[in-house]
């Protein structure tokens, strides 16, 4: 007996020392971080990632970039040090568009908003149509066919009765995990990407809205989520190449975060972005612009909707617009249009971004200045005023809504590149498109390159005259 409770004591303190051990440190979050190689891919670089902590999760090797998953919190240090990378950084996200103001709506020869005459019952909606010469265009036998625009944005929804004729599902991805390139969110009128895609390519089918460029085809390319707009540099690089490898004549990108040149916070991680990080950063997205553009597509960006002046606020930075052979894009609208047709369209909006340095061209993207609540009636809808001064186009659900931004700017520019290229037959240099784009805008502020318009507001009508 003695020998047996003996030995249930040495048991019992294997049990109390076993319990009483020091717990194990708590696992480190998983992070995602962007390796940029010096030239190409190292041969080997999976099996160097993992035998520092990390996990190959995606390579484009198109412009030398590798995104890993890590949970060494000496990850980014020590894959700096493998041979052929030239930087580790954190994969950061953004918010990368702005809800704005909004305003939902359930429900051969060509003539412009407010009193066209068109059997497409919101056309009359769209101002911004008469301020690019988009009518003029069509009846001159350019819409936009034989013409690819990929549209990186949060999602699409495809099935709208406008969208459907010229939406292309086969070629339509998404890079935000668990999400497919539909908008994403239930019950929800407000997406972002197809009020953009409207604006681009609705077709000109007796119904709804017609788009700038009512014939081109339309590629969804997600990159942001539906749910909350942010993405990672990862997502937005890889969706460029992604665009360019499948022949996009034209990248819209109504999308865009202001970052800061000395370094920023990222919200996710609470850790500093340094300087040097934010030009390794914003070099990775350079590779990806550059890499379209050498490809053949041309590359369109709203410009930023924060009233910063690019050519002063020099800590400050606009991706993807300020980005190489990105065509970056402010906003104009008119300030009462429903209460007078003849006003001008053409004020830059009050909330979009400016600069002889940072702006090439300008567009309709609409403003919500006019004042009061006095209400107005146009193509049948009863809405205060200032929600008519706003860009009116598709939505999910087989909605339409108003919206106001650069965001809404930068599809006009891409539809009035879309009728510019079909017009040549549906193949044109990016030079060319931006050398057209140029000779073919009305000059609206002092000669030659404005802080408000760059080299002018686009416009489809010049182009045919």
């Amino acid at each position: 007996m003695k020998r047996i409770l003996a030995l249930l004591a040495v048991l019992l303190a294997v049990v109390l020392v076993a319990t009483t051990a020091a717990p194990v440190a708590a696992q480190a979050p998983s992070r995602s971080y962007l390796l940029v190689a010096q030239n190409k891919i190292p041969n080997n670089i999976e099996q160097q990632v993992a035998a520092i902590g990390g996990t190959v999760e995606r390579v484009i090797p198109q412009i030398g970039v590798v995104v890993v998953s890590s949970s060494n919190p000496n990850f980014k240090a020590q894959a700096a040090g493998i041979k052929g990378i030239q930087s580790a950084l954190p994969n950061v996200s953004l918010q990368w568009i702005d809800p704005g103001h909004r305003e939902a709506v359930t429900p051969d020869q060509f003539g412009n908003p407010p009193a066209s005459g068109d059997d497409d019952f919101f056309f009359d909606l769209q101002w911004g149509h008469d301020a690019v010469d988009a009518p003029e265009a069509w009846a001159a036998g350019a819409r936009g066919a034989g013409v690819r625009v990929a549209v990186l944005d949060d999602g699409i929804d495809s099935d709208h009765p406008d969208l459907a004729p010229n939406f292309n599902a086969a070629l339509s991805t998404s890079f935000i995990p668990g999400q497919t390139y539909e908008y994403a969110v239930p019950g929800d009128v407000f997406s972002h990407g197809t009020h953009v895609a409207g604006t681009i390519a609705a077709a000109d089918n007796g119904f709804g809205t017609i788009g700038v460029a009512p014939e081109a085809e339309i590629v969804m390319i997600k990159v942001l989520d539906s749910f909350t707009g942010s993405g990672s540099f990862e997502g937005v690089a890889a969706g460029i190449v992604y665009a360019a490898d499948i022949d996009a004549d034209i990248i819209n990108m109504s999308l865009g975060a202001t970052v800061w040149r000395s370094g920023f916070f990222d919200e996710d991680t609470g850790e500093f972005v340094t300087a040097r990080e934010v030009a390794e950063l914003v070099n990775m997205l350079g590779r990806a612009t550059r890499y379209a553009y050498q490809n053949g597509t041309v590359i369109i960006a709203s410009a930023g909707n924060e009233a910063n002046d690019g050519d002063h606020d020099a800590d400050l930075l606009h991706l993807p617009s300020d980005l190489p052979h990105v065509i970056s894009i402010s906003a104009t609208g008119p300030v009462g249009w429903a209460v007078d047709p003849t006003t001008s369209l053409d004020n830059l909006a009050s909330y979009s971004n400016y600069g002889q340095s940072v702006i090439d061209f300008a567009a309709p993207g609409g403003d919500f200045i006019y004042p009061g609540e006095e209400e107005c009636v146009v193509a049948g809808l009863l809405r205060p005023c200032w929600v008519f001064d706003l860009v009116f186009s598709t939505g999910s659900a087989g909605s339409y809504y108003w919206s106001a931004g650069t965001s809404m700017a930068a599809p006009h520019a891409s539809g009035v590149a879309a009728l510019i290229i079909s017009a040549n037959g549906g193949d044109m240099k990016p030079q060319h498109v931006e050398r057209d784009l140029r000779h073919s805008a009305d000059d609206l502020g002092k000669p030659g390159n404005d802080d408000a318009y760059g080299m002018g507001r686009v416009n489809a009508g010049n182009y045919f005259k």
